[in-house]
């Protein structure tokens, strides 16, 4: 079991910084992980999981079909059990629980990609803005009919000219001239729950200029939908466009201030990208499930493909995979549930919901890691899974099909991951020239190392691990830094080289999380060798793109050819038993038929 401590209310300036991970040492600070899950925790997890596959899976195939009033039978079912009310205060027939019950819950409805997308976007993206920016009078009118099913929810930010470039959108917001209406023109692009949402969330620009958001009632005069778009995956959610013409919204239905929209936009999505993330690693789980449990079936050449070497190599890579995203995903959610307890304001209240909003909004960069890393995971878990089942992976008998074609829009969802990417080091960046980030001494230090090299690894369990996760972070402060002095504040505007840090960042925060998580836990072979194979390969993939963006910064080759060689003194090139690392993992994820660390 972990530190206790790591649950427990803090100063917030003893608190980690947002992108914090590359500024101390590994396990500095102790991380919260499974292992600190509290009984309650489990059993909401446990009884979502109950319900997901009693009452949603055997629905699948309605589900898929757009059955949508199966659909709300089974929202309507989700709310009496309290499944959306989590993040809703209790005044307003919430249960105000924690980020990371919250994200348990929505781990738990994965059984199938098009239900965790309807149930996604009615708790989080459809319902949040009204909890953390509505008037009380809004939260009295909409919050106790969304927490209990009765309404359903959506999210309408893109348009179809400005889907990734938010606030480039079109759609107008102007008074009337009474004062008592706003009336809306424009359109909407790939809204999901549109053919059966009762309630929008909608963004417009009053005048044309100032970015705000509304709350849109499905029978709003001159507001309609348009037809069902017809999908690769996700096939059984709603995705539709919204049309306004003169739509008449009331005026008492506008959400926060005018012309601050963007920040119930992007904070929203910040909470989006983070359960994005963590639900991917459910997703990966399964996909292990699935796949190993086939493996020891399907023979060839006389035996099951289990015992084949690369069948084994893609099984292991898959539970690392999962190890890694769990440690960073809670590791998260408890920075900003620990930070919203730090304010001391109750649970559910306004007062506590301000800090909560203001948590997640320090730690958007971790967010957006874990919605690009979760997602490119489940992806490629996926499409291992597809391959270990051979021709018939192809075939929409198997399961694994339809998981594969789901777990695409992962990748585009909650704002691209080319997108995220440059939100990454861009954020810090900003940080930085704000004085909210430390990001000079980050260089400095970095740079420093690249001239002594750094020391050898120690002894002990994990401690090239260890060294590996340090030098992660060394290798994005000093490709980084180049960036930087270089290229001053258009760094920003090369997304080859931010693209190129934010995958350095990654697998800091990744190869960090996964040692951090190890070594708070009683030691397990083969959670340790999960750490040491992602580690081996992750340190490879960081070096080679911090190589990447020093490249495209430093034109010169001479100029080039120095810096490289100096950064070569953050490349730990020690040899690794990966084997050996991959056969202490596969066997008991064989042998178990599941994912061999699982916490529920």
């Amino acid at each position: 079991m972990a530190d206790p401590t790591v649950t427990k209310p803090a100063a917030t300036s003893e608190l980690p910084l947002g992108g914090g991970f590359l500024l101390a040492d590994v396990g500095a600070q102790p991380i919260f992980t499974p292992d600190d899950f509290t009984q309650d925790q489990r059993e909401f997890y446990r009884s979502a999981r109950k319900f997901a596959l009693e009452r949603v899976l055997p629905a699948a195939n309605a589900i898929e079909a757009k059955d949508f009033p199966v659909v709300r039978k089974l929202v309507r079912e989700a709310g009496e059990l309290g499944f959306l009310s989590l993040d809703i205060p209790e005044e307003y027939g919430g249960l105000a629980q924690d980020l990371t019950t919250s994200a348990l819950v929505a781990e738990a409805m994965t059984v199938l990609g098009t239900w965790s997308v309807i149930f996604g976007a009615q708790v989080g993206i459809g319902t949040l803005p009204i909890v953390y920016f509505g008037t009380p009078e809004q939260q009295a009118r909409y919050l106790p009919k969304l927490s209990s099913g009765e309404w359903i929810s959506a999210y309408a930010l893109s348009e179809p000219s400005s889907a990734s470039d938010a606030m480039a959108a079109k759609t107008r917001a102007v008074l009337s001239p009474d004062g008592k209406h706003w009336i809306l023109n424009g359109t909407k692009q790939w809204i999901s729950n549109a053919g059966f949402a009762d309630v929008f969330i909608v963004f417009a620009k009053v005048d044309g200029e100032k970015f705000t958001a509304f709350i849109v009632d499905r029978d709003t005069p001159g507001f309609t939908t348009g037809s069902e778009e017809h999908k690769m995956g996700i096939r059984g959610s709603s995705t539709r466009p919204l049309i306004f013409e003169d739509a008449m919204v009331p005026a008492g239905n506008l959400l926060g201030e005018i012309g601050k929209g963007h920040r119930i936009a992007f904070n929203i999505l910040n909470l989006g990208r983070l359960k994005l993330g963590v639900t991917c690693m459910a997703g990966v789980r399964h996909v292990i499930e699935l796949s190993a449990n086939y493996a020891k079936e399907r023979k060839a050449f006389g035996k099951p493909i289990a015992e084949f070497g690369l069948i084994r190599e893609k099984l292991a890579r898959m539970v690392a995979l999962a190890y890694v995203g769990e440690a960073m995903s809670y590791r998260t959610t408890g920075l900003i549930d620990t930070r919203a307890a730090a304010g001391g304001a109750t649970p559910g209240t306004h007062a506590y919901e301000i800090d909560r909003i203001a948590a997640v909004e320090e730690y958007n960069v971790e967010a957006s890691i874990l919605k690009v890393w979760g997602s490119e995971a489940h992806s490629q878990a996926s499409d291992e899974g597809i391959q270990i089942h051979g021709g018939y992976g192809f075939v929409e008998e198997y399961p694994i099909e339809r998981i594969y074609r789901d777990s695409r829009v992962n990748r585009i969802f909650e704002g691209t991951n080319e997108i995220n990417r440059l939100l990454i080091p861009g954020t810090l960046l900003k940080r930085a020239a704000k004085g909210g980030f430390p990001f000079l001494d980050l260089a400095k230090r970095a740079a420093k190392a690249a001239e002594t090299g750094v020391a050898a690894a120690g002894t002990g369990r994990l401690a090239r691990e260890k060294r590996v996760a340090d030098l992660n972070k060394l290798l994005f402060g000093y490709a980084a830094g180049v960036a930087a002095k270089v290229l001053g504040a258009a760094a920003g505007e090369r997304q080859e080289v931010m693209g190129a840090l934010a995958d350095v960042a990654m697998e800091a925060f990744a190869v960090d999380s996964a040692v951090a998580r190890a070594l708070q836990a009683k030691p397990d072979p083969v959670a340790d060798a999960c750490v040491s194979l992602y580690a081996e390969e992750a340190h490879q993939r960081a070096a080679q793109r911090a190589r990447a963006a020093v490249q495209a910064v430093l034109k010169d080759p001479a100029q080039a050819r120095v810096a490289l060689e100096k950064m070569r003194k953050l490349v730990d090139e020690e040899p690794g038993d990966v084997v050996a690392w991959r056969e202490a993992i596969v066997g008991p994820t064989v042998e178990l038929g599941r994912y061999p660390l699982a916490w529920t």
